[in-house]
């Protein structure tokens, strides 16, 4: 079996392209390879659902998120079944776009388009980002926001009437929300479906509405969440608070708020993944003698003895010192760089001291000084 394409490339769209792109270009590619107009190429359909299967996972947040972090693996398509439906994509309007908003099924003066009553339709998702300090992060916080959003009018309760009562069907379509009109095409006289000009498609008309809500049936309100941050959470991950999203329409279920995490930076220490890393000035003594020192964790200072003749730059790992893994046990490692400081503004007793000190010292003593002559010697010859 062929491996699957990457599905940013099956799209031809960059890993930045916001919603509105990715579902510019899988219509576009819907369009171009649906079977229905391409019956006379047998790779049209694969391309169609290689370009269904790929919109499914990067038009949704949270499979977005699992894909560009695991890939494929991360993403379970294994019950995909290319057809289209429940992936996101309306197939009425989809058709609509590619044939004209002609309906299927026959041609001439006498065809009918079936209407599609106005069903749930879900709430829109939203988007709160989140700042974090370094610490908070890597251990975790309950954290209050605030956000201001569409909810259900607290007057009429969502009916959008002064008296709470059901509003009245609208008699243009029925209750259906798509009017037919009749147009006449290179195929003959046909009737389309279009958006009732009544009752703007909601297959209901509103005599005496909520003076709250003008009859709409939400309002604008301020809520406030409390958001647990799991320790181990890292920069651009997100968290998803269901059913904190936006209302439904005619009883649809509320859409979800999505919560993006940005991590402030930490004057000492830096991280990736859950590895944590630091760096730690020591002395000229300290390195040669391999003294003990103190090295900064996220947990605090931790004792740490260095080996004789630790040099610049030199990096050591302190296991399970890092941050914890996330959802699970367990928790990265630390490491540190030590960085050698020289000493400065000596006085004339310890400039004395050092030059003594540095006369006693041989090449067994500096080997990459003494490496570095002799590769010296062989270039330019003895002298």
């Amino acid at each position: 079996m062929a491996a699957k394409r990457d599905y940013y490339e099956v799209l031809g769209v960059d890993k930045d392209a916001d919603s509105a792109e990715i579902k510019k270009a899988f219509w576009k590619l819907a369009k171009k390879y649906h079977p229905d107009v391409n019956k006379d190429d047998p790779k049209a359909s694969e391309k169609f659902q290689e370009a269904n299967e790929a919109y499914e996972i990067l038009s949704d947040a949270e499979k977005r998120q699992r894909y560009d972090q695991y890939g494929h693996s991360g993403v379970d398509t294994s019950g995909f079944e290319g057809g289209g439906a429940g992936f996101g994509v309306d197939l009425e309007d989809l058709f609509n776009s590619i044939f004209g908003g002609f309906g299927f099924g026959g041609f001439g003066s006498g065809f009918t388009q079936s209407r599609r009553p106005s069903g749930p339709t879900r709430g829109a998702n939203l988007r709160y980002r989140m700042n974090l300090d370094f610490m908070e992060a890597a251990f975790g916080v309950e954290r209050k926001i605030k956000i201001r959003k569409d909810d259900v009018c607290p007057t009429c309760e969502g009916k959008r009437t002064a008296d709470g009562s059901e509003p009245s069907i609208c008699p243009n379509c029925n209750g259906s929300g798509q009017e037919q009109v009749q147009q006449q095409t290179i195929f003959g006289h046909m009737l389309t479906s279009r958006t009732c000009q009544r009752c703007q498609g909601s297959g209901q008309i509103i005599e005496n509405p909520c003076e709250t809500c003008k009859g709409v049936g939400t309002t604008m309100k301020d809520k406030t969440l409390l958001v647990t941050v799991p320790a181990g959470i890292n920069e651009g991950e997100m968290l998803t608070l269901r059913g904190e999203g936006e209302p439904g329409r005619n009883g649809g279920p509320y859409g979800d708020l999505y919560i993006q995490v940005y991590i402030r930076p930490h004057p000492v220490f830096t991280r990736e993944g859950n590895m944590t890393f630091c760096e730690v000035p020591i002395t000229y003594a300290e390195a040669a003698l391999g003294s003990e020192i103190e090295v900064p964790t996220i947990d605090g200072a931790v004792s740490y003895k260095l080996k004789e003749g630790t040099q610049p730059n030199d990096v050591f790992t302190i296991r399970g010192k890092g941050i914890p893994y996330l959802n699970r046990h367990g928790r990265g490692d630390h490491r540190f760089r030590v960085v050698l400081e020289v000493p400065r503004n000596l006085d004339a007793e310890q400039k004395e001291m050092l030059s003594k000190f540095e006369e006693s010292m041989t090449d067994t003593h500096y080997e990459k000084r003494k490496g570095f002559m002799e590769k010296i010697r062989n270039i330019f010859g003895s002298k």
